[in-house]
Parts: C-alpha cells; structure tokens; sequence
C-alpha cells in the first residue's frame, strides 16, 4: 500500500515488525530466518500494511539475541546469506511493502573487529573507538553510570587495565560517537543497506548514542522527574536520572549527519527508539524541523495504563509538545508483554481477550501518527508464561521472579494449529509455542468471519482509504469516564472515533451531525451505548 499522493509513503504509514528468530524457521533448526520471512511475506502484504521492519539479523554471538552485533554487513548463517536478504527485499517491494532493518548503532559485540582491535592496547589505530577510563585511584569505575541489565556499567579489561563503558550487557561496549573516525564508520554500515535499496532504518536506543566526555555522576531520580526510565522492575537502573549518559547536546548534530546521508538516497525513512527520557519531547527534538529524523517512537504507549483518561492524557502530550513532529506509535513490541495480556489484566478490562485484541488494533491505528504493529498483534496473540527453565532472555535470567523478561513476547509465530511448533519450524522451537496460540495461529483464523485477523484486515484496508485516518489532525472528544473519543480531521473528511475501554456498557450518543461511517469494522452503537469493549466510527454529514 502507498501514502495518499503528496505524503511521504511513511506518514501515516502501518509498518509490521517482524522478529526474525520467531517468524518462521525454513532450515529446520528451530530458529526463523530470513527465507521464512520471504515465504510469509504475502501474508503480511495481504493484512494492508505498508511496510516492515527486521529486528537484527546481522552477523552476532547472539548474547542479546542480534542486539550486540559482530559484523553489520552480514547475514548471520542462522538466519541465511546476504543473498537470501535481496531474495527477501525484492520479493517484498514486488508485494509493494517498503522494508526497514534495525541499526544497532550506539555499541557493538565484543566479538566485532573494531573491539578486538581496540582493547588490544591503549595506542593501537582503534583505542579511542569505544569508551574506554582509568580506574577511581580506589580501583572503582569511573562513575557511577548503571547498566539496563543491573550493576554498573564499566567492565574491566585486564590488557588495557581500563575500564570500558557499556549501556547494556558487559558483551556489548559503547562506541565513542565523541570520534570522528567512529562517526564516518558507522554511517559507513547505514551507507551499506542504504544501497541495497532498504527503504528506511530503525534506530536502536538513539539517545544513548553519545554520553557526557566529562563522566560526571548521575543525580538520583527525584519524585516529579518526568523521565521514563527503562530498565526491569527492581533495577537500580530505575533509581538514576540519566542525565550524563542519555540525551545529550552533542546528539543533534549527529542525529543531522544521519539525517543528510538518508536523504542523499530519496524516499527514506529515519525512525528512531526514544527511551530513558521524558521521552515525548526529547522526540518532539530529534525529529524538529527537516534535518533530523523524520520520527521517534517511545515506551508510553507500551507502558500506559489502558484507561480512556490515561490515553487522553496521553495523545493530548503527543499534541502539544511534539512541536510539528511526527510521532510513531506502538502498544507493543519485542521488549514486553504482549499488549492483550498486559491490557487484559486489568480490572476494567478483563473478560474476553478477543474483544481486547480487537479494540487494541482500533485505537492503535486511530491515534494520529505512524503504527508499528508487532507480529502477531494481528492475531491477538497473548503473551506465554514460561517456566524458568525456558527463560533465555539475559534479562529474565538477571531478574527472576520479579522480572520474567522479555522471552514471553518472542514466542514463535503460530501459522497452523497442529504440531508442536504450530507451523513455525518442522524442529523443537527455540521457545516453548503458547498454549492457547493453536486456536489462534493464522490458519485458523484467516478468511473466517469475527476473528481478530478477520478484523485486523477489514481495519486496515479501511484506515487505507481515510486519509483522515492516516494523516489529519486529532481533536479529542468529550466522552463518560470509560469512553476515549477524538475526530481525525482533513480537508475533505472528518472521522469521529469512540472507544469504549471498558468490559462495562458506557453512555453514549452520537453529537448531532454525525452518523455511522458504515465501511468501518466496528460494534457501533446500540440504542445509546457503546457495547463493552466497544468500537465505533462516525462521519460527519
């Protein structure tokens, strides 16, 4: 699908997100590829979304699952060749899907070249490529910075008797963007998928992609600080502001060199993950003006309570502090629980997963911005309770009880309902399949009539058709306490969105001047409520 004529085809665009170690496995060891990818391209063409976009699939230890790369020009062999990648890109642009791969931008592996040159000693071509300090004269690290996966975040090396930074495991060291020379390599790695004709890059973690020359020492994180720290539950991660290692000045020009390579290629797409921050203005900044990235996502709407005055709050900061920018939206991804679950918990909510799955996708795809979906959003899929023994997700191992990790939401893809692995692999997966995931695999749901996919589809090649939907302005409506209501507005269209995020009945009438948008799936109203979990649309007359 393409953008209305005049938007860049990424304004408003639905981009599918696809984790390659658990879409669908074609060499039989248990693990996807990207081969399997290309096989279930048409599967992903057909739900009328625009584009995807590939978590890591480059050359890795694979401590962090493709996040610490050792080689980003090439196609590790567990997910196929670089030649597979061009099978894939060119039978994806013939469904007409634009494709995104993710850029891992702000550390490496420790196995990648550039490290094992730089940790070799203190005066060889590479020594100031990573973030490299002397010990405190106690033998302490240089400060008191904190890794995302727990403890501090200075490894020592014994060779360079020195310290090196890491944001996140001790396996994957900081580059220093505080040097030119890392500076030009790494537009050196964007340069190359950008000629193989990638039509835009995902940004991991951007903000942390420099840190403070001086090292100072964060402050604690105060009560009123508006910072949405990551990090598991119980991580002394969560007790820093981080104000030294996250978002500093010296980010924007960088974030401009990026910016003027992409555009020397056309029609690209700049996406970069904002976290660890007050993360909605610090997207509104790299994403100001023309000359930056063309968007941010954050973690709000992946850790937002799902209540309508939560959500109004929320799309009401979208509006007034993005400062033109153009936001990207997401309820889920890789990283937590998948969104039915997590919504579902709740008390107003719980009840009927299927109707939760559903008003999910419809409000997702209603808030004014771009729409990450996550594979299997489109089915619903619940998140997977596994037994410590499965956990293999580092940060699960670090946290447990607490924390089960991130393993849950990266169970594999269901394509049919029989099997041990649902259709996924002709092997034992890398991940446990979920329980309940039989009845909801692809095969059983597709071209029947009240599914969530069934849904997903009709919603989708609905929203394609309004461009109000994709692109226009967002007014929130006033609306009963379960009700979040907003009209999507053009020139030519206005549409009026009505959620009911309740398993209750909720009040609810029409303002005169409106009716039924008739071509929109939805429950609608029924003799003045909206039904539990209800979904309706209207258009103006």
């Amino acid at each position: 699908m393409t953008a209305t004529k005049g938007d860049p085809w990424w304004r408003g665009a639905v981009i599918y997100q696809v984790y390659p170690r658990s879409f669908r496995d074609t060499g039989g060891d248990g693990i996807g590829d990207l081969p399997g990818i290309t096989e279930k391209l048409e599967h992903i063409a057909s739900l009328g979304v625009d584009a995807l976009w590939i978590s890591p699939f480059f050359l890795s230890p694979m401590k962090d699952f493709g996040y610490d790369v050792a080689d980003y020009r090439q196609v590790d062999p567990m997910f196929g060749s670089n030649e597979d990648f061009d099978d894939l890109l060119a039978r994806a642009h013939d469904l007409g899907l634009k494709v995104m791969v993710d850029m891992v931008l702000c550390h490496t592996s420790d196995q990648h070249p550039f490290f094992a040159e730089s940790r070799s000693s203190r005066d060889n071509d590479k020594a100031d490529w990573y973030v490299w300090r002397d010990a405190k004269p106690d033998g302490n690290p240089p400060n008191n910075w904190l890794s995302v996966f727990g403890g501090p975040a200075w490894s020592w090396n014994h060779t360079r008797k020195q310290y090196y930074l890491h944001n996140f495991l001790s396996s994957q060291p900081a580059l220093n963007w505080n040097n030119e020379e890392v500076v030009e390599a790494m537009l050196g790695e964007c340069r190359f998928w950008l000629d193989k004709g990638v039509d835009g890059l995902r940004l991991d973690a951007i903000p942390a992609l420099v840190v403070d020359p001086e090292l100072r020492d964060n402050p604690p994180l105060e009560d009123g600080d508006s910072i949405d720290v990551g990090g598991a539950p119980g991580s002394p991660f969560r007790m820093q502001n981080h104000k030294y290692d996250r978002d500093l000045p010296h980010i924007l020009p960088l974030l401009e060199r990026l910016r003027a390579l992409t555009d020397d290629y056309g029609d690209r797409f700049l996406l970069g993950e904002v976290g660890d921050v007050d993360s909605i203005p610090v997207s509104a900044k790299y994403s100001h003006g023309e000359d930056r990235l063309h968007s941010c996502y954050t973690f709000q709407l992946l850790n937002a309570l799902p209540t309508a005055p939560n959500l109004r709050k929320l799309i009401d900061r979208y509006a007034n502090e993005m400062n033109g920018g153009w936001p990207t939206l997401a309820f889920g991804n890789h990283d937590v629980e998948r969104t039915v679950t997590r919504w579902a918990a709740h008390d107003h909510l719980t009840g009927d997963t299927a109707a939760v799955a559903r008003l999910v996708l419809a409000v997702l795809v209603s808030i004014r911005g771009s729409v990450i979906l996550y594979q299997g959003e489109e089915l619903g899929l619940t998140e997977v309770d596994l037994p410590f023994e499965a956990i293999v997700d580092p940060y699960g191992l670090a946290f447990w009880p607490d924390y089960k990790g991130r393993d849950g939401s990266r169970t594999p893809m269901p394509w049919t309902s029989e099997g041990e692995a649902l259709g996924f692999s002709e092997s034992t997966p890398w991940l446990p399949v979920g329980p309940d995931h039989a009845a909801l695999s692809v095969a059983a749901q597709d071209g029947t009539q009240g599914t969530t996919l069934h849904f997903a589809k009709a919603l989708f090649a609905w929203r394609q058709e309004r461009h109000a939907m994709r692109c226009g302005s967002l007014d929130c409506a006033p609306g009963p306490e379960t009700v979040l209501a907003f009209s999507r507005e053009n020139d030519s269209e206005t549409v009026l969105c009505v959620f009911n995020l309740s398993n209750a009945p909720a009040e609810w009438t029409a303002p005169e001047g409106w009716v039924p948008e008739e071509d929109a799936p939805q429950t609608g109203v029924v003799e003045g409520q909206l039904p539990p979990y209800g979904i309706a649309f209207f258009r103006r007359v």
